[in-house]
């Protein structure tokens, strides 16, 4: 992918979409996308740095946007997004979707699961295992099933969210 193309007009206004779309989805669910147990469906849109690795810092400053309503404060602005970044980073490098999917749920499991524990003094694991379990659900299960219908049913999809992967079903 060429810098020209990167900061043309319509990628620009594409990944602003992205990171606008993270920031209210998580936003308007707000009981359900922070604290304890966690189910953040705008972590589906983590799937789109499978097929087009600069969706991630759009990603990344969605993540960071939602985390300035948590209630966690300072600590989720920093941590949580770190745990977006971590996952988010890496995955257009990944061989198939399953593999992509394993990074926000491992990231997010240690790095949000730590950062409950400091702040609500539950046991590591606990938190750990039920944010992991929220990742699994949300970007493993029905992001992989969202993702895999919609490129196997729309064969214009990948054009529309500029997918630069050379194959672009869902596995290699």
């Amino acid at each position: 992918m060429q810098k020209k193309e990167i900061f043309n007009v319509k990628n620009m206004t594409r990944l602003a979409l992205v990171a606008a779309m993270y920031a209210v989805l998580t936003i308007v669910i707000a009981p359900l996308a922070f604290g304890e147990i966690q189910f953040r469906f705008s972590e589906v849109l983590v799937l789109l740095c499978f097929y087009r690795k600069d969706y991630a810092p759009a990603l990344i400053v969605g993540c960071f946007i939602a985390n300035l309503f948590s209630p966690m404060g300072l600590m989720d602005i920093i941590f949580g997004t770190l745990a977006t970044a971590a996952a988010v980073i890496p995955m257009y490098y990944m061989k198939n979707i399953y593999l992509a999917a394993l990074l926000p749920i491992v990231s997010n499991g240690i790095i949000v699961g730590t950062e409950l524990t400091i702040a609500f003094g539950t046991p590591i694991w606990l938190n750990m295992l039920s944010v992991a379990f929220g990742e699994l659900v949300v970007v493993g299960i029905i992001g992989i099933i969202v993702f895999k219908l919609l490129f196997e049913t729309n064969s214009a999809l990948p054009r529309i969210i500029g997918s630069t992967r050379k194959n672009n079903k869902t596995t290699v």
